[in-house]
């Protein structure tokens, strides 16, 4: 701890730190909160310094007596401090602060049931064309086993040719809220590969005979059995399922997708990316 000219009163965990003012050296003396006036009154008053139960040092006379400076904050986790007419000169050791808390590992279980939640599944894109109003988005009428095709727009014009979203099969995400995407409406997303710059992207091939319309899940093949009901779209939405599962799907290496390790399935195999390895999936 380092002398100074001046007494300072510092947060130490629930402890004040009295030092006396005497234009002499300076020896420290802690007191903890529970000898305080009040546990919620911040500041200390000469008077009641006065009659606070702690034993001068030795090192320093008791007789004639100087005033107290100090600093001096509440006994919580707050940062900040009030100083009262404590000179600018004076230097004290702070005690060592509080590590902070360790980062939260994401619950893998509770990732793979929010992933239980998502619509995917295998489509077929029967027709493509280019935004009229976009330059950079595809629009794509989309089988997905219902009784009309789906409308989607996707960001794809940068990264796919055209010829190779026309009677592709392909991997969609249905229970997002509809989004209006300069002028036309888009219920759903095609699911993509990305590398981390995010230079090239590819879409994610399900197997040649899978069937459009068929969910995807993740895990086993003998998985598929359980599979809970899709969430609706303002529940994805509300409770950001989306959001929390999908920095954890990435492709393997051996281009994979996987969540957490946890297979992207349908029922004639996994879902794959043709080229990009180890990637983000979105």
């Amino acid at each position: 701890m380092a002398a100074a000219n001046a007494n300072h009163l510092l947060k130490a965990r629930g402890t004040f730190l009295l030092c006396r003012h005497n234009h002499r050296n300076i020896t420290p003396r802690f007191l903890p909160f529970s000898l305080l006036p009040s546990p919620t009154f911040p500041f200390l008053s000469l008077s009641s310094i006065s009659q606070l139960p702690f034993t001068p040092s030795p090192s320093i006379p008791a007789t004639n007596p100087r005033h107290f400076r100090f600093l001096c904050t509440t006994p919580d986790t707050s940062n900040s401090t009030v100083a009262v007419d404590a000179p600018s000169s004076s230097v004290v050791d702070s005690p060592p602060q509080s590590a902070p808390p360790a980062t939260e590992v994401p619950d893998v279980a509770a990732v793979k049931e929010a992933a239980s939640l998502l619509d995917v599944r295998v489509g077929k894109v029967l027709k493509a064309w280019r935004h009229p109003d976009a330059d950079s988005l595809y629009v794509e009428e989309v089988d997905i086993g219902e009784d009309e095709p789906r409308t989607i727009c996707s960001g794809l014009v940068k990264f796919v040719p055209i010829d190779d979203l026309q009677d592709k099969k392909v991997i969609v995400l249905a229970n997002l809220k509809p989004r209006n995407m300069r002028g036309i409406k888009s219920y759903g997303m095609l699911m993509a590969a990305s590398d981390a710059s995010h230079e090239n992207v590819e879409l994610l091939v399900p197997p040649g005979d899978s069937v459009p319309g068929e969910r995807i899940w993740f895990g086993t093949e003998e998985e598929k059995e359980n599979q809970p009901a899709a969430a609706t779209s303002n529940q994805i939405q509300k409770k950001k399922i989306w959001e929390a599962v999908q920095p954890h799907l990435k492709t393997d290496a051996a281009g994979i997708a996987v969540l957490d390790g946890h297979f992207m399935r349908t029922s004639a195999g996994p879902v794959i990316s043709k080229s990009l390895k180890n990637a983000n999936i979105s």
